[in-house]
């Protein structure tokens, strides 16, 4: 089964739920402003998505701009202490299947991740 963390306000995130809906795939919703992840549970999805906390983060919002100065680079710690606290702050969705996670945009890319 596939797992989503999903973003609510997200219209990318939405269109992958119904994506895979119309499509029969099961799935998991894990609401990520309903249903934050620990620190743990964030190093472990960054691993799995073989990605830095600081490649997955919203720079353009306004939140971001109230932790992390634009002019330098984001220390991956400081970004999970950040993201426990504000999940918004992730870019939504992500995929886990398994071991491995993907970013769900685009949707070429969740048709593949889904078929293998």
């Amino acid at each position: 089964m596939i797992k989503v963390i999903h973003n609510n306000s997200c219209p990318k995130s939405k269109a992958i739920l119904e994506y895979l809906d119309e499509n029969d795939i099961k799935f998991q919703i894990i609401d990520i402003r309903k249903d934050p992840l620990s620190l743990f549970e964030l190093r472990t999805l960054f691993k799995k998505l073989n990605k830095n906390p600081s490649r997955i983060l919203r720079h353009s919002t306004e939140l971001f701009k109230k932790y992390f100065s634009e002019s330098e680079s984001v220390n991956d710690e400081q970004a999970l202490e950040v993201i426990a606290l504000n999940p918004e702050l992730i870019q939504c969705p992500i995929l886990i299947k398994g071991k491995i996670a993907m970013p769900g945009n685009p949707l070429e890319n969740v048709k593949f991740f889904i078929e293998n």
